[in-house]
């Protein structure tokens, strides 16, 4: 089974610095301490929900694949968080999606190429065994994202995993980093675990000085796109019920050709922590909702927060899923940015 990377997607809380002041006395200090431990900053986030249909409609690995590979570059090119996969299941499967049979669903093979895709190039090999469903993962144009820096880049941050090896003088954790040599890290850690590592400003990887394994939302409270996290959702319904960060989705999008016919200029949309996007399948949002029992007989309208056409008068009487995600993402690009 391909070793899902285990990245936290939690709220995250930011604490400001505060300025040294001299003239402060003590309880005026203590009155910063608490303002600036109540006063945290809430790093927003967009998640996107995908039908796994859309592979099952694919004839060929190669062409199922290709498809993935547009859905992966669709949520790194508009900064997307979170990936959830989503069956039209009535009741969830409590075995592994993923696992290590060569006939996969629709759903493992998506989550597999995009978890895939998501990984820098330097760690696949160690996360990811071999498997039928990524023979033609070669083939795919790669995302190319901030985090996937190349052998001679230095970043403030880099992904690694841990190694077997320890450091023969201290003992301390290996981790590869994608450079000349592993770094040494302030923590213990089992081999094979993906880690988000703080590099700092010392280049010099023969020193004996350890660096610092980081929450992978570090770099993203930094301002930076540190890629997407990959989840399942056995039908529409736990998309939104089964969310990872607290709290759930508090603005919700569905994109549908029966949806209502707003100009992008003219789309407001409120001040959010979490944003979810949903898309459908061949027959749309409404088929997932009536396949639903937990919102069978529902009205799709009643559902979202917003229910939008992205593409009207089109002139295919189809539109793709993987066509839809490219369009609606664009298409909400500016009203996402007021936002926020």
């Amino acid at each position: 089974m391909a070793k899902k990377n285990k990245k936290q997607t939690t709220d995250t809380e930011v604490e400001p610095e505060l300025n040294a002041n001299n003239g402060d006395n003590d309880d005026s200090r203590d009155k910063k301490k608490l303002k600036r431990k109540n006063k945290r900053k809430k790093i927003p986030t967009v998640s996107m929900a995908v039908p796994a249909s859309i592979i099952d409609n694919v004839p060929t690995l190669e062409l199922a694949t290709r498809l993935a590979g547009q859905i992966a570059r669709a949520a790194t090119i508009f900064r997307i968080n979170e990936v959830v996969v989503f069956d039209n299941k009535s009741n969830p499967n409590n075995d592994s999606v993923l696992d290590n049979s060569n006939d996969e669903s629709g759903a493992a093979f998506l989550m597999r190429i995009l978890q895939y895709l998501e990984t820098p190039q330097y760690l696949r090999k160690a996360l990811f065994p071999m498997h039928n469903s990524l023979r033609f993962v070669g083939l795919l144009p790669p995302l190319d994202a901030p985090h996937h820096l190349r052998k001679h880049e230095w970043g403030p941050y880099r992904e690694g995993v841990t190694v077997k090896e320890r450091d023969s003088n201290s003992g301390a954790t290996l981790v590869d980093v994608g450079l000349v040599k592993n770094v040494i890290v302030d923590q213990i850690f089992e081999p094979g675990r993906r880690v988000t590592v703080a590099m700092g400003t010392n280049r010099n990887l023969d020193s004996d000085l350890p660096r610092q394994v980081v929450s992978s939302s570090k770099p993203r409270e930094e301002g930076a796109y540190w890629g997407y996290q990959v989840r399942y959702a056995h039908n529409i319904s736990s998309v939104f019920k089964d969310s990872a960060y607290k709290g759930g989705y508090d603005f919700i999008i569905g994109t549908s050709e029966h949806g209502r016919i707003i100009r992008s200029s003219d789309l407001e949309i409120p001040s959010f922590r979490h944003l979810l996007i949903a898309f459908g399948g061949l027959a749309g949002l409404e088929e997932s909702i009536e396949e639903d029992d937990n919102l069978k007989g529902k009205n799709a309208q009643d559902i979202f927060n917003l229910y939008l056409n992205t593409c009207p008068h089109q002139g295919s009487r189809t539109i793709r899923t993987e066509e839809a995600i490219f369009i609606s993402l664009q298409y909400l690009q500016e009203p996402i940015s007021r936002a926020l």
